[in-house]
């Protein structure tokens, strides 16, 4: 029982150990990385909506609402990812992969969108997305985007891609 106890405990204490400062990282480097996986994450999204509206034209509209939303989510996470790299990096968790590095929560969201600060702006677009009525056609689209990702084949080339650029930020190292 001891001994379970003393590797559990062990085990905790190099888990911490491994754990990295963001003074350990070249502030560049990570900004650059993040930024990537913004654009790679981004592009995913747009190439599901692109074959989703090749099998049904008539999503169009909600697909270009609902990429909208995307977008604007994901330049929060980026301008929100670069302000407290350089102002507040505690909120950070560079432990992780790239897509965890920086976690807003909806309290998060609202509580930028109700500040002054850099990124009120943003934060208050992608509230009021997350907070406005659903395009009446959102159930169409999600209903579409399931089925298209429960076909693996049918999204083999936009899923390599993405897993391709992801691989290679995960190889990308931002050690000092």
């Amino acid at each position: 029982m001891r001994r379970s106890a003393l590797l559990v405990l062990l085990s905790l204490v190099s888990g911490f150990a491994a754990a990295k400062d963001v003074n350990d990282f070249d502030p560049l480097c990570l900004s650059q990385k993040y930024n990537h996986y913004i654009t790679a994450s981004i592009g995913w999204y747009e190439s599901l909506v692109d074959l989703t509206i090749q099998k049904d034209p008539k999503l169009e509209e909600v697909a270009s609402w609902f990429l909208e939303g995307r977008r604007e989510h994901f330049k929060l996470n980026q301008e929100a990812f670069n302000y407290y790299l350089k102002n507040d990096p505690a909120k950070l968790n560079l432990n992780g992969g790239v897509e965890s590095w920086l976690n807003l929560s909806q309290e998060d969201v609202k509580a930028l969108s109700n500040s002054k600060g850099e990124l009120a702006d943003a934060a208050k677009k992608v509230f009021a997305f997350r907070q406005g009525q659903a395009h009446q056609g959102n159930y169409d689209l999600r209903s579409a985007l399931a089925s298209l990702l429960s076909h693996p084949k049918e999204i083999e080339v936009p899923l390599k891609r993405y897993n391709d650029e992801m691989a290679q930020l995960a190889q990308t190292s931002c050690d000092k």
